[in-house]
C-alpha cells in the first residue's frame, strides 16, 4: 500500500511543504465551466488561530458578482479541508496577516495550489469588530440578523471578512454600495453543521452551569491520553462526519480495540509515552526573526521532545500487531520503523541515547546540558565540566553548612531562584545571619547564602555557554529534520486518530455502549442520555425512539420536570456520538446521516444583545428556518413561553408548519397541548408524552420519565398540584367546574369532520406501508416475522375502528366524494389479511409488499 493510499484511509491528505524543502513548479490544472470560477476576480482572506489547534477562517469575495462566502474550519495539522475549500474557489489573490509570513499554512498553500499570489496585509485590518460593522452595512437587510448569529460564533471568519474588504477598499480602490453584497456562510463539506447556540445549549464542549465541570459531551468522551487526540475529539464533536464509509471504518476500529483486550491495553500504554507532537513539530519549522538565549534554550528542549516523540512511535507499531480493521492497519503501517528511520538516524548521530524529556526544572536543565553527544566539540566538553563542577560545589556548600550549624538542610531548585536551601520547621530561632533571602512557609523555611547565590550565577554562565556551543549542532539537526517533517505530521495525525478511537473503545467497554447502525430511519431501543447517565448512575431511566418519514415531526408533551428536555437532548447527543464514530448508550440504535443539527433549547436571555427571552427565541428560530434542510435534525423546547398563551400557540403552530414542510427530523417539546391536536392530521406528525403519576391523598407527584404514545392524559395536573398545596376546597371546586366546561366547549368546537376522518385513515395507511417496508428489510426469522405481521394487522384494525367510533359520519354536499374515498380505505383494509397470507407463504424479503400496497391504493 502506498503512502497516499494509507493516508486516505484515515482522512484525505495534502502534502506538506516545510522549511528546508524545495517548492515544486506550479502547474495549472484543467478547468471546466461547472467547476471553475478562475476567470472571475476572487479575493480570499485566510486567518488562523495562534495555538496548536488549527482553526481557520476563510472569506471569499467575488468582485464580479458581488458575492461573499465565509467559512470557519476546524482543520488538521495538514490543513486538508482548508486547501480543499480554497481549491474549489481558485482565488486570484490570497491575503495573509503580515505576522503570518512564516506560518505553516502559508507554505502548504504555496505547495498545493497552482501558483498562488500571496499578499500580506497589516494586522490592524484583521478585526472581528470591523467584520461585524461591514456585515451591518453591506449585507441584504433581511439577512443581517441571521448572519450576525452565525458570524458571532466564528471569530476567524469575521476577521478574514474584514481584511478582505479593507484590502479591496485600500488597494483595489473599490467600494461596495450599502446592502449590496450576497453574503453566505458555508460549512466545510462532509461534516454536520452545528451552530454556536446549539453547541452551547446541548453542552457539547462545556457545561452550561460550570465551565470547569466535565459534565459535557466532550468531558464525557475525553478519555484520550495525548493532546493531539483531545484536539481531534473536540474538532470531531464540533464537525461530526456525514461520510458513511469513514464512520463504518471507525466503528470497525473501535470494535477491533474493544474486543481484543491485550491489544487495547498495549495501545493505551503506548499512547501514554507521547508528548504534544503537533506543538513540537510546529516549533521545529518556525524560525524567529531575532535569535535570543531563550530561543536557543527552547531549541534544545524541542530536539529533546522530538527524540521522545520519535522513540514512542515504535511502541504503537508493536501494540497494533493484532489489528485487523482498516484504520488500525493503516495507522500501524504509518508507524512502521522504516517510515521514520531517517529521523531516528539524525537524532542518534547527534543526541545522547539516554536523553529523554523531563518535566522537573532541574532535570530538564541537566538534559539540555548533556543532550548533544560528547566529542562533538572540545570547548563544549570543557564548558560541561565547568557546569558539573559548579553543581558539585553547590552540593558541597550545603553539606558544610549542615555540619557548621547542626541543621537538617535540603538543596532544592526552581527556575526563578535556581538553587536554594530548604530547612524543616522546628529548628532553634533565630537563623544564623549567613542565611539570606528567607521565606517562611507553613512547614519549612526557604533561604540562600551569598556563596550559593554566587555559585548559581556561575552555574548559569556555564549553562548558557554550553547551550550556545550546542546551538550550531542543534540547528543543524532541526534543519535536517525539516526535510522529514511531513511524514512526522502524518504520524502525529495517525496517533491522534488512534488515541480518539481507543478512548471510544474505553467508553464502550466501561459504559456498556453498543455499535450503532447507519440506516434511513432513526431507531433507538433503551437509549440513555450519556451525560445524565453518568451523573445519576443507575437511577437513569432509558427510553425508546423511532423517526421515519411518516413520523418525522414528533410533538412531546408533559408537565414541567417530566423529562421532555432530557429526552430530546439525549437523541441529539447520541446522534453526534454516532457520527464521530463512537458507540452509543443504548441496547440498539440506528441513525440516518444528519447534515445539520439545530437546537432551540436555551433557557437564559441573550444579555449581550439586550433582547428578551421571546425575542431571542424568535431570532434563533428565524436562523433555523433560514438554514434548515431535509437532512437536518431540529430540537425545539418550550417555544413561546415569553409571550401570551394565544400568541405563543399561534407562533408555535406557524413555526411547526414551516419545520414540517422542511422534511427535517423535528422533536418539538411544548406545553401547548393544543399544538398536538391542531397538527394531528398532518402527514408525518405524531404525538408523544412523558407522564407523571399523582398519588391521591399522598401529597405526591411522581415523574415516570418514560416516553409513551399519544397526547398527555387529561389528569388536570394543575388542579392536582393546587390540591397538594391545600387551596380551599370551594376554590378548587369552582376551578374544576370551569375547566370541565371549557373542555366541553372546546370539544364541541373542534368536532371532527368527515374530511378529517379520511385524512386520519390515509395517515394510518401511509404508516402501515412504512412498517411493511421496514419489516421487509428486517433480519427477523419467519416465526418472528409472522408474529410481527399479525400484530401490525391487529393494531391497524384497532386504530381504524377507533377513528370510526370517534365521530358520526354525517351527510353533506360532498358526501358522495367522501364516501368514495372511504370506500377506497375500506378496500385497502380488506386486503390486509391477504398481505399477511402472502408474507406467510413467500419469504418477505423477496415479496414486494409496498408494490402490492400501491396497486391496492391506486
Amino acid at each position: 500500500m502506498s503512502i497516499s493510499s494509507r493516508q486516505s484511509t484515515l482522512d484525505s491528505f495534502v502534502p506538506l511543504t516545510v522549511r528546508g524543502s524545495t517548492r515544486r513548479a506550479g502547474t495549472a490544472r484543467p478547468t471546466t465551466t461547472a467547476t471553475s470560477i478562475a476567470s472571475q476576480d476572487i479575493v480570499c482572506a485566510v486567518s488562523e488561530s495562534r495555538g496548536v489547534s488549527s482553526t481557520v477562517g476563510l472569506a471569499f469575495v467575488n468582485l464580479a458578482t458581488a458575492e461573499v462566502v465565509l467559512c470557519q474550519i476546524c482543520d488538521s495539522q495538514t490543513y486538508v479541508k482548508t486547501i480543499t475549500k480554497i481549491g474549489v474557489f481558485e482565488p486570484s489573490e490570497i491575503l495573509f496577516m503580515n505576522t503570518a509570513k512564516e506560518s505553516k499554512l502559508r507554505y502548504i498553500i504555496e505547495e498545493n495550489l497552482p501558483e498562488p499570489i500571496l499578499t500580506f496585509v497589516d494586522r490592524r485590518c484583521w478585526s472581528d469588530k470591523a467584520g461585524h460593522e461591514y456585515l451591518d452595512r453591506l449585507a441584504f437587510p433581511d439577512e443581517v440578523d441571521s448572519l450576525k448569529v452565525t458570524l458571532g460564533g466564528n471569530y476567524f471568519a469575521a476577521c478574514s471578512f474584514a481584511a478582505s474588504l479593507k484590502y479591496i477598499e485600500l488597494e483595489l480602490q473599490r467600494v461596495f454600495a450599502s446592502h449590496s453584497l450576497r453574503i453566505k456562510f458555508e460549512p466545510s463539506q462532509g461534516s454536520m453543521t452545528i451552530d454556536l447556540a446549539t453547541i452551547v445549549s446541548l453542552e457539547l464542549i462545556q457545561n452550561l452551569h460550570n465551565t470547569k465541570s466535565k459534565d459535557s459531551l466532550y468531558g464525557l468522551l475525553n478519555e484520550t491520553t495525548t493532546p493531539m487526540g483531545a484536539r481531534l475529539l473536540r474538532a470531531n464533536i464540533l464537525q461530526p462526519s456525514t461520510e458513511r464509509v469513514k464512520l463504518t471504518a471507525r466503528y470497525n476500529a473501535v470494535e477491533d480495540l474493544s474486543t481484543k483486550e491485550d491489544m487495547f491495553v498495549s495501545v493505551r500504554q503506548a499512547l501514554k509515552g507521547f508528548i504534544d507532537a503537533d506543538k513540537v513539530l510546529t516549533s521545529v519549522i518556525l524560525v524567529p526573526t531575532k535569535r535570543t538565549v531563550q530561543y536557543i534554550e527552547q531549541s534544545v528542549n524541542h530536539v529533546i521532545m522530538l527524540k521522545t516523540y520519535v522513540s514512542a512511535i515504535k511502541k504503537v507499531y508493536q501494540a497494533l500487531g493484532a489489528a485487523q480493521s482498516e484504520i488500525l492497519a493503516t495507522i500501524r503501517e504509518l508507524c512502521h520503523p522504516a517510515g521514520h528511520r531517517a529521523v531516528e538516524e539524525m537524532i542518534e548521530k547527534t543526541l545522547n541515547e539516554n536523553i529523554t524529556y523531563q518535566s522537573k526544572p532541574l532535570d530538564l536543565r541537566n538534559q539540555r546540558i548533556y543532550c548533544v553527544k560528547a566529542g562533538v566539540s572540545s570547548l563544549l566538553d570543557v564548558a560541561r565540566q565547568t557546569y558539573k563542577e559548579a553543581n558539585a560545589d553547590a552540593a558541597e556548600l550545603v553539606s558544610k553548612l549542615e555540619e557548621t550549624f547542626d541543621l537538617s538542610l535540603d538543596l532544592k531548585y526552581d527556575t526563578a531562584r535556581q538553587y536554594y536551601i530548604c530547612i524543616p520547621t522546628g529548628h532553634p530561632e533565630p537563623l544564623p545571619e549567613i542565611f539570606i533571602n528567607v521565606y517562611r512557609k507553613k512547614n519549612r523555611i526557604e533561604c540562600q547564602t551569598l556563596d550559593l547565590v554566587k555559585l548559581n550565577q556561575k552555574i548559569t554562565d556555564a549553562h548558557n555557554e554550553v547551550i550556545s556551543m550546542s546551538d550550531q549542532t542543534v540547528q543543524g539537526l532541526l534543519h535536517d529534520v525539516c526535510t522529514e517533517v511531513a511524514g512526522l505530521f502524518r504520524i502525529s495525525e495517525a496517533i491522534a486518530m488512534l488515541d480518539m478511537l481507543s478512548a471510544f473503545a474505553q467508553l464502550a467497554t466501561s459504559h456498556d455502549y453498543i455499535r450503532p447502525e447507519l440506516m434511513a430511519t432513526l431507531t433507538i431501543k433503551a437509549g440513555r442520555h450519556p451525560i445524565r447517565e453518568r451523573i445519576h448512575s443507575s437511577k437513569f431511566i432509558p427510553n425508546d425512539a423511532c423517526a421515519t418519514p411518516q413520523t418525522r415531526f414528533q410533538i412531546i408533551t408533559g408537565c414541567n420536570m417530566s423529562g421532555k428536555s432530557t429526552y430530546i437532548r439525549s437523541l441529539a447527543l447520541m446522534t453526534v456520538m454516532a457520527q464521530i464514530g463512537c458507540f452509543v448508550p443504548a441496547q440498539y440504535a440506528s441513525f440516518p446521516l444528519v447534515h445539520q443539527l439545530f437546537a432551540r433549547v436555551a433557557t437564559s436571555d441573550d444579555l449581550d444583545a439586550n433582547v428578551s427571552t421571546f425575542a431571542a427565541e424568535m431570532r434563533e428560530m428565524a436562523f433555523i428556518l433560514r438554514h434548515v434542510q431535509p437532512r437536518a435534525m431540529v430540537l425545539v423546547d418550550e417555544l413561546g413561553r415569553g409571550t401570551s398563551t394565544t400568541d405563543g400557540l399561534a407562533i408555535a403552530v406557524a413555526l411547526a408548519e414551516a419545520l414540517l414542510a422542511s422534511n427535517a427530523l423535528v422533536w418539538f417539546a411544548t406545553h401547548f397541548h393544543d399544538l398536538a391536536r391542531i397538527l394531528s392530521e398532518r402527514s408525518g406528525v405524531i404525538n408523544l408524552h412523558l407522564a407523571a403519576d399523582i398519588t391521591p391523598y399522598a401529597n405526591k407527584m411522581t415523574m415516570l420519565y418514560q416516553i409513551a404514545e399519544g397526547p398527555v392524559p387529561d389528569r388536570r395536573y394543575g388542579l392536582e398540584l393546587a390540591k397538594l398545596v391545600d387551596l380551599p376546597p370551594a376554590v378548587l371546586e369552582v376551578a374544576r367546574n370551569v375547566s370541565e366546561r371549557m373542555d366541553r366547549l372546546m370539544q364541541r368546537r373542534n368536532s371532527t369532520s368527515r374530511a378529517v376522518v379520511i385524512a386520519r385513515k390515509r395517515k394510518l395507511l401511509l404508516t402501515l406501508r412504512e412498517e411493511l417496508v421496514l419489516a421487509r428489510t428486517s433480519t427477523m426469522d419467519s416465526a418472528s416475522l409472522r408474529q410481527h405481521l399479525v400484530k401490525l394487522q391487529n393494531d391497524f384494525a384497532l386504530r381504524m375502528a377507533a377513528v370510526d367510533q370517534e365521530v358520526n359520519l354525517g351527510s353533506g354536499a360532498d358526501a358522495e366524494i367522501l364516501e368514495g374515498q372511504e370506500e377506497g380505505v375500506r378496500r385497502i383494509l380488506r386486503w390486509i389479511p391477504l398481505l399477511l397470507l402472502a408474507a406467510q407463504i413467500v419469504h418477505l424479503r423477496a415479496f414486494r409488499l409496498e408494490h402490492l400496497y400501491l396497486q391496492i391504493l391506486y
